[in-house]
């Protein structure tokens, strides 16, 4: 099906277009959060959304490769190896922007208040307004209106400010990412039991069963987080979201067209 399949590498060459979009992203806010520099024990809390999308498209490939496009006998002979390490790097960079996506969190927590008469004084000072997650404009004069009168908050050791109403939707946006990040890893955690199961000849019905309703509770909630970033109006993380769910339906589907390959081979 050349249809098919051409709209499924459409997918994941979007996806490998939106580490540029998530780049972009994260060199703004890390210009305002981190004006001294980005110190390499700080990279991951900059950076965490480019990383982890550059490692999820990596093993997104990797689970193509294993699921339809390499044999199992090359998947168990000198590819091995090389899919190990490679898996091990990539999950490597998961995890640890996992722990960027906690700490960006607590950024966002960690807030005092701002006593201040006049906040339009603060314009041309350095400082910036909480726009949403990771985006932190500068403050002018039209921005400077919009808040005054309002109860203002600082995150703490930076010069971005904002009213409760922003920040609170700022925090509810970064827990999103905590959600997100430590669902996907469950589901793809599942699907590596799965492929490791499929090669050894161990993948039964029950298991297929079994791994059937925890991925679906997991898809469930990835879906729910997509829906919230899509009514907030976080649209790049709406748009990649659906992306990456769309191509791990091309995943699952992938797993289950090599379980009836697999089926049919006589023993």
């Amino acid at each position: 099906m050349p249809a098919f399949r051409i709209f499924k590498y459409t997918v994941y060459t979007l996806l490998i277009g939106n580490v540029a979009l998530f780049l972009a992203e994260d060199l703004a806010a890390s210009q305002v959060v981190f004006r001294e520099g980005v110190t390499w024990p700080r990279f991951i809390e900059a950076y965490a959304q480019t990383m982890d999308t550059a490692a999820w498209v990596v093993l997104l490939l990797m689970f193509e490769l294993e699921t339809a496009v390499l044999s199992d006998e090359t998947l168990r002979a000198g590819w091995a190896s090389v899919m190990s390490a490679t898996r091990f790097v990539c999950y490597s960079v998961i995890f640890y922007s996992a722990y960027g996506y906690l700490e960006s969190l607590g950024f966002i927590t960690q807030t005092v208040p701002l006593n201040i008469g006049d906040v339009c004084s603060l314009v041309d000072a350095g400082y910036s307004y909480v726009e949403s997650l990771n985006e932190y404009p500068a403050l002018a004069v039209e921005s400077c209106r919009d808040l005054s009168g309002q109860e203002l908050l600082q995150i703490a050791e930076t010069k971005i400010v904002g009213s409760y109403d922003q920040l609170e939707r700022a925090r509810l946006l970064a827990l999103a990412d905590c959600i997100n990040s430590i669902d996907w890893i469950c589901v793809v955690i599942i699907l590596e039991v799965e492929v490791f199961l499929q090669l050894r000849g161990l993948m039964s019905g029950w298991l297929t069963r079994v791994g059937l309703v925890i991925k679906g509770v997991l898809y469930t909630i990835l879906f729910g987080v997509a829906a919230y970033w899509g009514l907030d109006g976080a649209l790049l993380d709406f748009w990649d979201a659906a992306l990456w769910l769309v191509a791990f339906i091309f995943i699952e589907m992938n797993f289950f067209e090599w379980q009836s390959e697999t089926a049919e081979v006589p023993n």
